[in-house]
């Protein structure tokens, strides 16, 4: 059974790659962009392109560039659209899959974490860039009437439900009991 294709796939083979960098730029397309938004549960991705400096680096390969998108996210209280731009550097090491010898469990060290495998023979720079995009999305939207909602519906802000809230609230209720 193969793996399924990404929806922004573009594979740069190993070959093609040498070590002096070479800047390969790419864009995602309306398919590309629909797909993608379904895939990360976004509204809408209205351009999503990058370009990295690829160049070939002891143990694989090295993706050092940027990435630019326009997405609409929904807001987590209220559903409305939240428009987001997206535009952030990002450098990347393909290394060589590991052999199904290697256990489950891997420990990557802090300068490790932006380390993608490939196959050995081409890396897909553009689930790259898809991956970074997920990555940089804001996991919890707010629009503009996200707080009110949330008052509305009862939710008490982070001040009114930490610790120093909770000091306030029973304050207000010492003050109310206590005569004067």
């Amino acid at each position: 059974m193969s793996a399924p294709v990404p929806e922004f796939s573009r594979i740069v083979r190993v070959d093609t790659i040498g070590e002096r960098p070479r800047t390969i730029a790419i864009a995602a397309d309306e398919a590309e962009r629909a797909a993608l938004a379904k895939r990360f549960g976004l509204i809408s991705i209205a351009r999503l392109e990058g370009s990295a400096a690829v160049a070939s680096v002891a143990g694989g390969i090295s993706a050092m560039g940027r990435i630019a998108a326009q997405v609409e996210q929904s807001c987590v209280a209220t559903g409305e659209s939240v428009p987001a731009a997206i535009d952030e550097a990002f450098a990347l090491k393909f290394v060589a899959e590991a052999g199904e010898d290697a256990g489950e469990e891997m420990e990557l060290s802090e300068d490790e974490l932006d380390i993608m495998e490939f196959d050995g023979q081409a890396i897909d720079l553009g689930e790259a860039l898809a991956q970074t995009l997920a990555l940089a999305l804001d996991p919890f939207p707010r629009s503009p009437n996200a707080e009110a909602a949330l008052k509305a519906a009862g939710v008490l802000s982070e001040d009114e439900a930490g610790p120093f809230g909770a000091l306030a609230a029973l304050k207000q209720t010492l003050e109310k009991k206590s005569p004067q």
